[in-house]
């Protein structure tokens, strides 16, 4: 039995997205230009794709990675941000959602690997474009806004069973 099966198919969607979420998050915390969002995006893929091809991949990792050669789920309904602080926050709650589904569905080195797997595509995606500079020249590699948004994530590491 799959571990997929102890989700229903809208939990197993915000499994699956909770990586993308945590990624959208630095994303919208601190937009960067068009080469910027291409290689956050980038990075968010490889990140996760590195993850999930790993050799020691957990049975939750092997279900995601199934699921990403197959057929996605299809997305709940949802309503639109209308602003990046929203964005943000809307992706944040998804985080904590999905860790909360990992946490209270599969097993503790499951939960480990999903949150390693969180925070490094997170991290990935904040490293990926410099902010503040023009053209490339100067700038900072992860901004504040970005550090404050990682630093979110990783409180939500600590606690994955208090909200749901």
């Amino acid at each position: 039995m799959s571990v997929k099966n102890n989700f229903s198919t809208e939990e197993w969607f915000k499994v699956l997205t909770g990586p993308a979420q945590a990624g959208g998050a630095v994303v919208a915390a601190s937009p960067s230009g068009i080469t910027g969002l291409v290689a956050e995006a980038q990075a968010m893929m490889q990140t996760t794709r590195e993850h999930l091809s790993a050799a020691t991949r957990t049975p939750l990792l092997e279900a995601m990675a199934a699921d990403a050669l197959g057929e996605a789920p299809p997305a709940p309904t949802q309503e639109r941000p209308r602003s990046l602080d929203e964005a943000r926050t809307q992706a944040l709650d998804a985080v904590r959602q999905a860790l909360w589904l990992v946490a209270t569905k599969t097993t503790p080195a499951d939960l480990h690997a999903y949150q390693n797997m969180i925070m490094a595509v997170a991290q990935k995606t904040a490293e990926a474009a410099k902010e503040g500079g023009l053209f490339g020249i100067g700038g900072v590699l992860v901004d504040d806004k970005e550090k404050a948004v990682l630093a979110e994530l990783q409180q939500l590491m600590h606690s994955p069973t208090d909200s749901a």
